[in-house]
């Protein structure tokens, strides 16, 4: 397992998280403890460090089991929870939701259930759409200055309130953001818009969820596959509904025919070829192995570029509005 930092921090974390999204059973699916003890030791033994969960994850089960998985190394693990959706359907208004008092009653409760006095990383999971910037980056700060967290960082949030949040922050010497999460595949790259410009610029890292779109991008609904895709999740999946998802995963394949791997670790790699750490979600010790694997793979540069080209979103206005070749001269008029 190589290591990165985790942008400009000096955060050292594997190239691989783990999710933890499976580590329960709360939501119709996921692996039993057992289970899920043997993916932990197997990450860890070929030295992944970075964990992922949240508070909601399998009804709060995730942490549940995260608090006996990790007691013997947790200062030797980045363990990262996220708050804003409660941790199940029953959980109350002041639970939900990207305010103050949601975040700090989330996390005192993500302690308690992680069996630990702090988290290495706190996200928030997703915009709440209401809740300003200003109060989440401040509230932030004050739970980083009380050790409660060592840093912090925005899921799912749009482009233009994380900028503003990170602008924010440096402005007003508050702890400054470090990451964000976006669902990442190459059936999914809406995030190549503006998130992903937006974070190179502010030196932001990115983790990527859904790596393998929901289980798309392993090819094993071609195959009359379920898993996940009878789940109460099911309606988060992507589907090989559509020519364009169809190519794709034409083209995975046929990548991973040519170099006798399978899909997964070709759509898993083609990621980490873009400088994003991907989430690994699996739920079972042989899932997990194969993902794993992704990390030893190395794919030529012609046939990255093929996947590159294959999964292209269109970017849309004000994109485009330079060629490239004009992009080059316009960039010269400014290099002193």
């Amino acid at each position: 397992m190589r290591y990165r930092f985790l942008g400009r921090s000096g955060l050292r974390v594997s190239e691989l998280s783990l999710g933890t999204g499976n580590f329960g059973t709360g939501w119709g699916h996921g692996a039993h403890a057992p289970e899920a003890k043997a993916m932990y030791d197997a990450y860890r033994e070929v030295g992944g460090n970075f964990i992922d969960t949240a508070s909601n994850y399998q009804s709060g089960e995730a942490e549940k089991y995260l608090a006996n998985i990790i007691a013997a190394d947790r200062d030797d693990v980045v363990l990262a929870t996220k708050y804003t959706m409660g941790s199940s359907a029953s959980s109350g208004l002041q639970l939900t939701g990207n305010s103050r008092k949601s975040m700090v009653q989330s996390l005192e409760q993500s302690l308690r259930r992680l069996g630990t006095d702090r988290v290495d990383v706190l996200w928030a999971h997703v915009a709440d759409e209401s809740t300003s910037i200003e109060e989440i980056l401040r509230a932030f700060d004050d739970l980083t200055r009380a050790g409660k967290i060592l840093y912090a960082g925005l899921s799912s949030f749009p482009a233009w309130r994380v900028a503003t949040g990170a602008t924010l922050a440096q402005q007003r010497g508050w702890s400054p953001l470090v990451a964000i999460q976006v669902e990442y595949s190459l059936v999914e790259r809406s995030a190549d818009r503006e998130l992903m410009p937006m974070a190179e610029a502010f030196g932001l890292g990115v983790l990527g969820f859904s790596p393998l779109g929901g289980g798309l991008l392993t090819g094993k609904y071609r195959r009359g596959g379920t898993g996940r895709a009878q789940s109460s999740i099911s309606q988060f999946l992507h589907k090989e509904d559509e020519p364009a998802k169809v190519k794709i995963l034409d083209a995975v394949e046929s990548v991973a025919r040519d170099l006798d791997t399978t899909a997964e670790r070709v759509a898993i790699k083609w990621s980490m070829s873009k400088g994003v750490i991907p989430i690994i979600g699996p739920r079972s010790i042989n899932q997990l192995t194969s993902n794993l694997a992704a990390g030893d793979l190395d794919i030529p540069k012609r046939q990255l570029d093929w996947l590159d080209e294959v999964s292209a979103p269109r970017l849309g206005y004000p994109h485009g509005m330079w060629p490239e070749h004009e992009k080059v001269k316009k960039n010269r008029l400014f290099q002193p």
